[in-house]
């Protein structure tokens, strides 16, 4: 494929879709007079935009969501869209207040898919107490639009920011779980393999409330497309540090680990939908760990690793043996609808 044309590759999170982004849609963007705190330029998992005469700021965000199986372990395509617009939110420091709902229909599509997806959609909403407020449906030919993509947006208040930027040296990284089912149930399923691995997708947003009382959250980060590696990278390289992690305190689920190894996946760079990444001081790091164990979606959550000096943007990996090694934003073919 020509450099003239969009690759496969620029749609999985990694280097190909930050270059994608940088050299064809950002140049176009016209922001307007909004001048939001954090806009689409930094990249992060929302907008800010401060709201004149208050002490808060208004969060908005968008994504768009195709999965292969629409419906898989653990989950299916319409609790995967209500989950990843409030985790979005919700790492950004936003409380979730609303969602909209646009879905794209392929001609032919089966009105009982239809039905299950919205009614996972509805059910998951009323659960999280973010109601879906609006939406929008279009109905194209068939074959343009793979069957069905599911559009949601998100609105939120926000009192103390935490976006991917924040992280200062001496801070410690805390993943709230094991990393890599979400994307590992999706292979499974499509490729027919029986791991017994389901999916994490769940909001998060609740697990993050645990968080409210601590002080000294510097940056949080939902691990999706590219998964940790690509998350860590992202808040490195926008905070202006390294990080140092340490692979054997990476918690990851030895049925993910052996599927990962039977099929050359790397846990690290596969998609999760129900965890986050935060930087926390280092002196509140083990009242953080605490508040997100008290949590059942969190009861694995560890210290993966700290903030060293301002450097380089670089993820410096410690493995088992006593080695260590760059681990890098994923760049490589890849496994088509995961989110």
């Amino acid at each position: 494929m020509s450099d003239d044309e969009v690759s496969l590759e620029a749609g999985a999170g990694g280097l190909e879709m930050l270059k994608l982004l940088k050299e064809s849609v950002f140049p176009s963007i016209d922001l307007g007079e909004i001048s939001p705190k954090i806009g689409v330029r930094e990249m992060d998992d929302g907008a800010v935009i401060d709201l004149e005469g208050s002490e808060k700021y208004l969060v908005f965000t968008t994504d768009s969501h195709l999965v292969k199986p629409r419906f898989f372990s653990g989950g299916d395509l319409g609790k995967l869209a209500v989950s990843g617009t409030i985790n979005d939110l919700a790492v950004m420091g936003a409380e979730p207040a609303a969602l909209s709902s646009a879905m794209v229909l392929e001609k032919g599509f089966p009105r009982d898919d239809l039905e299950r997806i919205s009614e996972s959609m509805g059910e998951l909403a009323e659960s999280a107490g973010v109601p879906i407020v609006t939406g929008d449906t279009k109905v194209v030919g068939e074959g343009d639009v793979d069957g069905v993509m599911v559009n949601t947006s998100g609105v939120g208040i926000c009192e103390e920011l935490t976006p991917a930027s924040g992280l200062n040296p001496g801070d410690k990284i805390i993943v709230s779980g094991n990393v890599g089912n979400h994307g590992m149930s999706i292979v499974a399923d499509r490729e027919g393999f029986d791991f017994d691995i389901e999916s994490d997708v769940a909001p998060i947003h609740r697990l993050v409330g645990e968080l409210k009382g601590v002080g000294g959250i510097t940056a949080m980060k939902d691990p999706t497309r590219g998964g940790l590696a690509a998350s860590l990278n992202e808040m490195a390289s926008a905070s202006g540090v390294d990080l140092e992690v340490e692979k054997g305190d990476i918690p990851i689920d030895s049925k993910v680990e052996g599927a990962g190894e039977m099929l050359g996946i790397d846990p690290l760079k596969i998609a999760n939908e129900g965890k986050v990444v935060l930087g926390v001081e280092s002196s509140c790091a083990q009242e953080a760990l605490d508040a997100l164990r008290d949590e059942e979606r969190g009861k694995n959550s560890r210290i993966i690793g700290k903030c060293t000096e301002d450097g380089e943007g670089r993820v410096i990996l410690n493995t088992e043996i006593g080695s260590s090694r760059i681990l890098k934003t994923p760049r490589r073919k890849p496994i088509p609808r995961i989110c």
